[in-house]
């Protein structure tokens, strides 16, 4: 019996801490509609670093800010709207790629805002070209 009440009494606490999380109502979250999500560079040369910038307009009826943008690997820095965006607004993402190594590369920067699930996700890609190799002059 005393098991069966600690057992009740556990499964309570479980149930009241576990109710306490909410997630936003989805009218207080902002809506991000992108021009684009991914961009391919195509062919660039190696060692000349290369911007996109990903334009977005808040579509939703809060004001949309964007808490972090995290590029997936080193070679990529991300930079972005700080200031919150109104509705109607617009605001961007920009992502440099570093070009330092030869071969293709699909890079994402995931975007964190208040938006419905929390991030998105943005592409860019290309190949970057060796750079031809430097001759000596006899």
């Amino acid at each position: 019996m005393k098991k069966l009440m600690f057992i009740a009494v556990l499964a309570f606490i479980a149930n009241v801490g576990f109710g306490q999380t909410t997630t936003p109502p989805k009218q207080d979250l902002a809506v991000i509609e992108w021009a684009a999500s991914a961009h391919d560079f195509g062919k660039i040369p190696q060692g000349k670093p290369v911007t996109y910038e990903f334009k977005f307009t808040n579509k939703g009826k809060t004001p949309l800010v964007i808490t972090n943008a995290q590029p997936s690997c080193g070679c990529t820095t991300p930079s972005w709207t700080r200031e919150p965006v109104m509705p109607g607004g617009e605001g961007h993402v920009k992502a440099t790629f570093n070009a330092s190594a030869a071969g293709p590369f699909d890079k994402t920067v995931t975007v964190s805002a208040n938006i419905e699930g929390g991030i998105v996700m943005l592409h860019i890609k290309g190949e970057v070209e060796a750079a031809p190799p430097v001759t000596k002059p006899n």
